[in-house]
């Protein structure tokens, strides 16, 4: 009589995990067609401990802070962490003295006190200066229900937060609701302001720095980049079109949006990047084009490996190789020819370091 058979062993599934995110798929070419659609690079935020990749930091924050955290990563960022940029540091001393740099101050409010000359300052602002210009407009309402933004205000700064021009601005509609509670902005302070024609101009001319309109597509060009928050309404105000490739806008960088891909408000990103409040009553256009700018600053200054795959819109590596090829790649070499789908700010860190030397 034949002895009785060995029970069969279940196979084990293998799975096929993603070297970024660390989602797993049975089937190789669902890797695959995840990798196309994740754009995972070095410039995705990262935790520090596990080093998962996160589409924003909000989504970081969430993996270390949030109800489903990972309890590896929560437990040591909660001691090691900070929670500002998220960064890890080896001891609480030195996690203490990056805290005392990390936790920003709000800048003094310039208020709405009636300056000389309708409130305006212009500085000659004719040096090599600072690549970066930021911008923020204090918006009155016009039309029958006071609806219609119009600019009445403007500020700009230079990266050290120098205002390098401020003025009051005459709307080109009549005013039907000066937005007093946000803006702070009555009648008086529209009197005598300059005209909108004068104030596009010399804002065109601060960011142009020089540089012919047909050179303004140039990456390499003297153009300066304008930094601000939800940029195409205050620049649709100003009829301002400028080149999209020098806009910095924190209203649509991918890392800093809502894990719903939605913008967070300058106030929240302030608070939650910076440590400071803003907005508490009146906006104050220069408390605000500090924030952005800060902002900006902190988004340049990430320290990232393989800087050259942070620009969009080159030509992917999965399109050049076929679908077999794909397949039998590992997934650090999948990984390795990803590109990402929008361009990291740290990629401007070389642009001012050359204007610096």
């Amino acid at each position: 009589m034949d002895a009785e058979a060995d029970p069969p062993t279940r196979s084990r599934t293998e799975r096929h995990k993603c070297f970024a995110c660390y989602k797993q798929f049975k089937k190789k070419e669902h890797l695959v067609e995840h990798m196309k659609i994740s754009y995972h690079t070095p410039h995705q935020p990262k935790c520090g401990v596990c080093q998962k990749h996160c589409k924003s930091f909000e989504s970081l924050r969430n993996h270390l802070t949030g109800p489903l955290s990972r309890a590896g990563c929560s437990r040591t960022f909660s001691a090691q962490g900070c929670d500002l940029c998220l960064k890890l540091y080896d001891s609480p001393s030195s996690l203490g003295k990056h805290r005392e740099i990390c936790h920003l101050s709000a800048p003094a409010s310039l208020g709405t006190k009636i300056l000389p000359f309708a409130g305006s300052v212009d500085v000659k602002y004719t040096t090599k200066g600072a690549k970066a210009i930021a911008i923020n407009c204090g918006l009155v309402g016009g039309g029958t229900d006071g609806s219609l933004d119009l600019c009445a205000r403007v500020c700009l700064v230079d990266e050290d937060e120098n205002i390098i021009f401020h003025t009051y601005v005459q709307p080109q509609s009549a005013v039907t609701d000066y937005r007093y509670e946000i803006t702070g902005l009555t009648e008086e302070h529209l009197r005598n302001s300059k005209s909108h024609k004068e104030v596009q101009d010399r804002i065109l001319e601060i960011l142009y720095n020089g540089e012919s309109a047909r050179r303004l597509m140039s990456d390499s060009g003297k153009a300066r980049l304008l930094v601000g928050h939800d940029l195409k309404r205050g620049l649709d105000c100003l009829r301002i079109n400028y080149p999209g490739h020098l806009l910095r806008d924190t209203a649509k960088y991918r890392p800093l949006l809502k894990t719903n891909l939605v913008s967070h408000s300058l106030k929240y990103l302030t608070k939650t990047y910076l440590g400071y409040d803003i907005q508490t009553g009146e906006h104050d256009p220069y408390v605000d084009c500090v924030s952005v700018m800060r902002l900006y600053k902190r988004m340049r200054a990430q320290d990232h490996q393989g800087k050259g795959i942070g620009t969009p819109n080159s030509d992917s590596g999965f399109e050049s190789q076929k679908a077999e090829e794909l397949e039998n790649m590992t997934p650090d070499e999948l990984y390795q020819i990803s590109k990402s789908d929008y361009k990291c700010w740290c990629l401007d860190s070389s642009i001012a370091a050359g204007l610096n030397s």
